[in-house]
Formats: C-alpha cells, sequence, structure tokens
C-alpha cells in the first residue's frame, strides 16, 4: 500500500480511537511525512496562477487531485459580495435542491411536542459558489473522468474562498457515495486556510456519517481567515474576505483586528461553558492541522479546535493575521524538515518537560509543534486544550465500552421474558403473553417479568439520556450492534407496557398509549431502525410467522379499535357512526396485511388473544352496521 493510500485510511481511524498521539502532534508528523500536503499546496498554487475564478485537475501518482483556485467570486459584483446577506446561514438541504439529502437531521416529524432539531446549514456565499460549479457542465464532465479514471484516491483541495468549495465539493461526494451500493473511491479533502463553513449541526451530521477523518484543514496560527467568521457577518468583515482571497496584502484595520480576536475569545469560552451561548454560528468540521515553523498538531475535536484557534489568534497582530494567509507554502515546506528535527525537551518543572510520563511526552510535544514557547502565558491554557481534546473523545468511547458490559450484565432479565413469553405461547389457556400480563394471571410469576422490565427500562432509559447529552460516539445510533439490540428490546418488551397502562387504566386518565403513554426511548429506537432501513427494501418473504410482532404498539392499537367498536355500538348519527366504522376497517385492513405477510407473533393469533376475541365479535357485528349504513343513505 503506498503512503497516499496509507494515509486516506489511518486518518478516520485516528479519529475514531481518540489517541492522544495520533489526534496530536503525531498523527501531523505522519500526514506532513506523505507527499500529500506537498503536492495539494503545489496544485493549489497552480489553480491560483492558472485558473483564477475555477479549478484545475490533475492525476500524479495514482491520486487525483481537484484543486479550486483561492479567486473566486460570488454574486458577480463586489457589491453583492460586501452584502451582509451573502455572509448569512442557510439550510443546506433546502437550498441545494436535496444534493445533501445524506446530512439532513433525523427528525422525529410526528412528535410535535418536541422541539424539533438544528438543520443543518451552511455559508450562503460559500453554497452559491459550490451551485455554480456543480451546474455548469464542464465540471460534471470533468467529474465523472476523474471517477472514472484509474485513481487509487481523489483529494479535493483549496486555498481560502476555493478552500470551502473544495469542501463543499467533496460534502456532495461522500453524499452521493453513502446513497450508493457500488463502491467508492477513497477520498480525502485538504484546504488551506479554509474560512468556516457551517453550523454545529453540519459539525454532528459530518460526526455521525464517520466523516471526521475525510477532512484535513491546514490553518496556521496567525491567518485570520479561518478565525473571521467567528464575527457576526457584516460589510466590513465580507470586505476582508474579499481583499484576501483576491490575494491582496491589505492589512486590516487593528479595530477589525481587535474584533475578530474578541469574537474568536467569546466563541472559546462558549464552547468550555464559561459564558452564556447565544449560538456559535459557524463551527470547525473535520480535523484541523495547526502549522507554524516549529511543526504541527492535529486535533478532530471541535470544541479543542475553537480554543486552540483562539490562543494561537490570541499571539499574533494585524499585520501577522493576514500575511500568514498567504505563507502556506512555506509553512508546509518546512514542516517535513521541522519533524525529522530532534527534539530538544525541557524536563524543568513548569516547561515543556517529560514529567516523567509517555502522555506527558505527547503534549509536550505537540505544544512545542504548535509554536507556544513555555515561557508564554498561553502554555497552560494550550495544554488544557490538548488534554481535553483527549478526554473527550476517549470519554465518549470508554462510556460506550462500559454500556457494552452492562448490556451483557441485563442479559438474564431479557431472557426472563423471553422464556416468559415462549411460556405462554405455548400455555393451553390460549391467551398469549401480552393478555396474560395483563390480566397478571400468576401474580408471582408476573411480578418477576415485571421487575425484569423495569430493570431493562432503566438501562435503555440511561443509554438514550446519555446519547442525547453527547456522552456517547456520535455515530453510536448507527451501529449495528445498539440499532439490532434497542429493536429487538422494542419489540419483546413494549408489548408488556402497553399490558401494564391498559390494565393500570391510565388510559381512563391519560387518554391512549401511542398517544399519551408511550416512553420517549422507543420513539427514538424507531428512529434508529428507520435510518438504518433507509432506501433498503426487503424483497424476500416470510415462511413462518415472525418471533416478534414487527409493530410494536400492535396491542395499543387493538386496545383503541375495542373502544371504537364500543363507540360504534352506542353511536346513533350517521355521520359520527360513519367515521368511526372507517377508524374500525382501517385497523382490520392493517391487521389483516400483517397476518397475510407474516409479520406478526402467533400470540396474535391465539384463540383467547384480544385481538382475536375483537376480530370474532367484529365479524359478527360488521353486517349490522353495513345495514344502518345503508339504510341512512337510503
Amino acid at each position: 500500500m503506498d503512503s497516499t493510500s496509507l494515509l486516506l485510511s489511518s486518518i478516520p481511524m485516528a479519529c475514531d480511537n481518540a489517541s492522544p498521539f495520533e489526534t496530536s502532534e503525531m498523527l501531523a508528523s505522519f500526514v506532513t511525512s506523505t507527499p500529500l500536503l506537498d503536492s495539494a499546496w503545489r496544485i493549489c498554487s497552480h489553480a491560483n496562477a492558472v485558473a483564477p475564478r475555477g479549478y484545475v485537475v490533475e492525476v500524479a501518482g495514482g491520486v487525483g487531485y481537484l484543486a479550486f483556485s483561492g479567486v473566486q467570486v460570488v454574486g458577480g459584483s463586489d457589491s453583492e459580495l460586501c452584502d451582509p446577506k451573502w455572509g448569512s446561514m442557510v439550510p443546506l438541504d433546502v437550498a441545494s435542491n436535496g444534493l445533501f439529502s445524506a446530512l439532513k437531521s433525523p427528525v422525529e416529524e410526528e412528535e410535535e411536542e418536541e422541539e424539533e432539531e438544528q438543520p443543518v446549514m451552511v455559508h450562503a456565499g460559500f453554497l452559491q459558489l459550490f451551485l455554480d460549479f456543480y451546474g455548469n457542465c464542464n465540471f460534471q464532465d470533468q467529474m465523472t473522468l476523474l471517477e472514472r479514471s484509474n485513481c487509487k484516491s481523489i483529494v479535493i483541495t483549496g486555498h481560502s474562498i476555493g478552500a470551502a468549495a473544495a469542501a463543499l465539493t467533496s460534502l456532495w461526494l461522500l453524499c452521493r457515495s453513502s446513497s450508493s451500493s457500488s463502491s467508492s473511491i477513497p477520498l480525502l479533502c485538504i484546504t488551506f486556510g479554509s474560512p468556516l463553513l457551517g453550523n454545529s449541526a453540519l459539525s454532528k451530521a459530518i460526526l455521525r456519517e464517520r466523516w471526521v477523518g475525510s477532512f484535513c484543514h491546514v490553518v496556521s496560527k496567525h491567518d485570520i481567515i479561518p478565525r473571521l467568521l467567528f464575527a457576526p457577518p457584516s460589510a466590513h468583515i465580507l470586505s476582508l474576505l474579499h481583499l484576501c482571497h483576491f490575494g491582496t496584502n491589505s492589512i486590516p484595520e487593528e479595530a477589525l483586528f481587535s474584533y475578530v480576536l474578541s469574537c474568536a475569545e467569546k466563541a472559546a469560552e462558549e464552547v468550555e461553558g464559561l459564558s452564556e451561548s447565544d449560538g456559535l454560528c459557524f463551527t470547525p468540521l473535520g480535523t484541523y492541522v495547526f502549522c507554524s515553523e516549529e511543526g504541527g498538531i492535529c486535533l478532530d475535536n471541535g470544541a479543542s479546535v475553537v480554543k486552540m484557534m483562539h490562543l494561537l489568534f490570541s499571539r499574533s497582530c494585524p499585520r501577522q493575521s493576514t500575511e500568514d494567509h498567504f505563507k502556506y507554502g512555506e509553512y508546509i515546506g518546512k514542516l517535513l524538515l521541522q519533524f525529522l528535527k530532534r527534539r530538544e525537551l525541557q524536563g524543568e518543572e513548569g516547561g515543556l518537560g517529560l514529567n516523567g510520563s509517555t502522555y506527558d511526552a505527547g503534549v509536550s510535544l505537540a505544544l512545542q509543534s504548535s509554536g507556544i514557547d513555555r515561557q508564554e502565558m498561553v502554555l497552560g491554557s494550550a495544554r488544557d486544550c490538548l488534554e481535553m481534546a483527549r478526554q473527550n473523545g476517549s470519554t465518549r468511547n470508554l462510556n460506550s465500552a462500559h454500556l457494552a458490559v452492562r448490556l451483557s450484565k441485563i442479559t438474564p432479565n431479557r431472557a426472563q421474558i423471553e422464556w416468559y413469553k415462549a411460556l405462554c405461547d405455548g400455555s393451553e389457556e390460549q391467551l398469549g403473553y401480552y393478555d396474560t400480563f395483563r390480566q397478571m394471571r400468576t401474580a408471582k410469576r408476573e411480578h418477576a417479568v415485571n421487575m425484569s422490565r423495569v430493570v431493562l427500562a432503566t438501562f435503555w432509559n440511561g443509554m438514550v439520556g446519555m446519547w442525547e447529552r453527547n456522552e456517547l460516539p456520535f455515530d453510536f445510533h448507527r451501529r449495528s450492534k445498539w440499532i439490532n439490540a434497542s429493536q429487538f428490546y422494542k419489540l419483546l418488551v413494549e408489548p408488556l407496557d402497553i399490558a401494564d397502562y391498559y390494565r393500570m387504566e391510565k388510559h381512563r386518565e391519560k387518554g391512549h398509549y401511542i398517544e399519551n403513554g408511550r416512553e420517549r426511548r422507543y420513539r427514538v429506537f424507531d428512529r434508529w431502525w428507520r435510518e438504518r432501513s433507509k432506501g433498503k427494501k426487503s424483497s424476500s418473504k416470510r415462511n413462518n410467522f415472525a418471533g416478534l410482532t414487527q409493530d410494536s404498539c400492535f396491542w395499543a392499537r387493538v386496545e383503541e379499535v375495542k373502544e371504537s367498536v364500543e363507540m360504534a355500538k352506542k353511536e346513533t348519527e350517521p355521520m359520527k357512526l360513519g367515521a368511526v366504522l372507517e377508524r374500525i376497517s382501517k385497523f382490520e385492513k392493517y391487521a389483516g396485511e400483517l397476518i397475510e405477510s407474516k409479520e406478526v407473533s402467533r400470540d396474535v393469533l391465539a384463540a383467547n388473544s384480544s385481538y382475536s376475541k375483537w376480530l370474532q365479535e367484529w365479524t359478527a357485528l360488521k353486517p349490522r352496521f353495513q345495514q344502518l349504513i345503508n339504510n341512512s343513505k337510503s
């Protein structure tokens, strides 16, 4: 395997494992030891020189490169570029007509009482820039040729505003490949001095899709452009962005530099929880390589990236903040040489010493690579930043591992309910486990089953709470182990929750189960299962009835339709009766289709089950109701 292919496979691995070395100086060292950064910057410089407002395509060493020039114009005029609306954010899926539908937040539409998740949003001007390229036939042809070439991998790159176009192009390709059944070419996006692209929902979506390792943003320690959009959009801010991407070395006013610095400081305080957040508009995404003349460090934790952006920028000045935007060629050229030099770590107390710890050695090496001297006041904050990056990543993975251990410990409780169901299914009473539990036929046995039901609910509620508090890996709900385990739990245990709800007659006080009694965990598991099954259609038919009824709310629907039959018996108003009968007929058809496709367990068809008794009663009553309807029409 060549170094490029090794890099493309290693970056996501490092991000997932959250190693203290692989996500800081050591990963940065590995990245710069390959020709990728040097090649990417070389073709970026070439694009800046020969393809202003465009891009260049090149194939070298089995790698296909697409580089966007940093010289770009959105809207066609300077006045439009400086319009604050150009710097606002727009919903990505809506504004792009579904090109990025894979990134759409999985919102539970039927849960009207819940606050909707924040939509994925991106910079309006950058999105329009990408759409302008996308709508060009030549661009489409070039992308097709690149994908059909014999390239082992594709690198999308860009500088400044061109970097934003590169990131959106990469997102589009990743979204497209995720919805395709065919294998795709490994993709890596490398940007230089890229401005921020979108909101926190975009960052979370990329984490959820496990695409963090597909984005490598190279940022110099003084460059103002990557920090610029921490400040609210304004004509002044956008004018600076305009000047910088045209290669103008105009020095921003000191007041503007101070303003951006203060906004970066506020953003850092918000991610640390030191100040009340009014919503951080633009958020980092992917992996960041912070480069300096001393080397580089690599971070993939969003909060740590924001904090490091501020810490390094706080040591800058107005002149450096723009000059650094055009010095990436110098930094890339020095990186490999700097990493080959021997490090002389100081062992003095309070310095960058090892202090007898391998972990401290890694942190010290990363701090030295960032260009922060041990005498500087920000040293302690920078060290905290690196440690926070390590702890956040490892804590989520540890939480996931601990959950797996706890899941194994409650297996006996789940097994007890499985045993109970099998016992009821084979009983001569022919009730099934739903009706047996609802009637509490054997108090001691049902009490033990009920205790297991409570133990399982406690575990799964705790797991959902951790997931919603972002205490688990962001792709946790995409992992087959947890999708399948939660689905099996839901199908097995929710019928008992429904039985308990109606046995305790809670429906008389609160209303029916589905709308008023269903626990949130089941709605979350429904969402996970739908996301997993999206775009997958099973053509195979069952030969036998399912072990568990595939609609976990089936018995709640039976309880509702039983009440509807009682209402129909008493109803004398033809229009109201017609509405009730329509609901009953709708359920009758639905249940019939489930049974025909064998999507129900055999307990549904037990001779004395609630469903069988209801069907028997309804079959006898239906002709009479049909006659009443016919008489009302005549």
